[in-house]
């Protein structure tokens, strides 16, 4: 068993004890299987592409992109070669292009710093992402969870999660983020596996 796959059990572990209703979650759900995306850079484009977009559109939009700079491999090198219009074409909007040339950029220019974000703290992390236009928080958290592994990452502004808390705990609407915060504190370290259960929680 690999220290990342044993570190996962023993969160779902301490879930279990921490909070009954998350406890029948886990039951229903089953064991935790979180992947990570291993390329930042690819994981952000893949975020800005679906902002606002419903899943299949997004999937669509993120294959034309990587068939536009095949048969290079999607990148900062290869997106920035392509230009607004050749963005546009593939089904995304002018604001998003500019986004996704912003990245390229400041990805190339060393401005963003990619290859080190595993060393800098949480916050450290959306300090540096958020500098790229179209990148707010919420990104930032889910390349967090999803690409560096973080395990204690509370996406308080992702409407999958508060439409969870709020059907799992019986609120009557959304929660803010200081009810999120409270909530989840049982889940400490470890709310980024309780999170990736609230947005299995769905599926049930």
């Amino acid at each position: 068993m690999t220290p990342r796959r044993e570190r996962i059990e023993q969160a779902v572990r301490h879930l279990r004890r921490a909070d009954p209703v998350l406890k029948a979650v886990i039951r229903q759900v089953g064991p935790c299987q979180m992947r990570l995306r291993r390329d930042r850079f690819v994981t952000l484009v893949r975020s800005i592409v679906g902002q606002q977009v419903y899943g299949h559109a997004a999937r669509s939009i993120f294959a034309r992109l990587n068939e536009a700079v095949a048969p290079a491999r999607l990148s900062a090198e290869s997106l920035s070669g392509l230009s607004i219009e050749s963005l546009r074409s593939v089904g995304l909007s002018r604001q998003k292009a500019a986004y996704l040339h912003d990245l390229s950029a400041k990805t190339l220019s060393g401005e963003v710093r990619l290859n080190r974000l595993g060393r800098l703290p949480d916050e450290g992390v959306i300090a540096e992402l958020t500098q790229v236009k179209g990148i707010g928080r919420w990104t930032a958290e889910m390349l967090l969870i999803f690409s560096l592994g973080r395990l204690d990452v509370l996406p308080c502004d992702d409407l999958g999660v508060r439409g969870a808390l709020r059907n799992l705990y019986k609120l009557d609407e959304l929660p803010n983020r200081k009810t999120c915060e409270t909530l989840a504190q049982p889940w400490r370290p470890y709310a980024s596996i309780a999170s990736w259960y609230c947005w299995r929680s769905h599926d049930l």
